[in-house]
C-alpha cells in the first residue's frame, strides 16, 4: 500500500536526484568532454553527431525541469527513451559500472527510477508556472 502522507515527498527525492544527475552529467558533456569531443565520442559510437547534441540539451534541460518540477512526466518520457540508448551505448562493456568505459546497470537502473518519476508525478514542492499546466494540464 502507498503511503499518501509521505509519497510526495518520495517523488520530490526521486526528482531532485535524478535531475541533478542529468545537469551534472550535461555539464559534464560541456566542460570537462568538451561538446566537440562529446560529438567525437558519439560518432565513434556510429551515431550522428547532432545527437550529443540533443543528448547535452536533454540532460541540462531536462534536468533543470526535473530539479524545478515542472512538466515531470513530460519531461520523463524522453529522459527514459535518452537512458535507453545510454544503455545500448555502454551495453559492450559488460554489467559493471566499474568495467572499462563503464558498465550498463547504472544507466538501466536510471531508466527505471526516471520512469517511476514520469508514474509518480511532480511530488513535493514543485514549481507552478501556469503556462506549464495549461499546456500540460494535469501533466505538468
Amino acid at each position: 500500500m502507498i503511503e499518501q502522507k509521505t509519497a510526495a515527498y518520495a517523488a520530490l527525492l526521486l526528482r531532485l536526484i535524478s535531475g541533478g544527475l542529468f545537469v551534472a552529467h550535461g555539464l559534464t558533456k560541456v566542460f570537462v568532454f568538451t561538446i566537440p569531443g562529446t560529438v567525437g565520442y558519439f560518432e565513434s559510437l556510429g551515431l550522428p553527431g547532432f545527437v550529443a547534441y540533443f543528448t547535452i540539451v536533454a540532460e541540462l534541460f531536462g534536468g533543470l525541469a526535473l530539479l524545478l518540477g515542472v512538466a515531470t512526466r513530460w519531461v520523463s518520457v524522453p529522459l527514459v527513451a535518452l537512458l535507453l540508448g545510454v544503455v545500448w551505448a555502454h551495453s559492450g562493456n559488460g554489467w559493471g559500472f566499474t568495467n572499462a568505459g563503464g558498465g550498463w546497470e547504472f544507466p538501466l537502473f536510471w531508466a527505471a527510477a526516471q520512469a517511476a518519476i514520469g508514474l509518480l508525478g511532480n511530488g513535493a514542492l514543485a514549481l507552478k508556472i501556469p503556462v506549464a499546466n495549461k499546456l500540460f494540464g494535469q501533466y505538468a
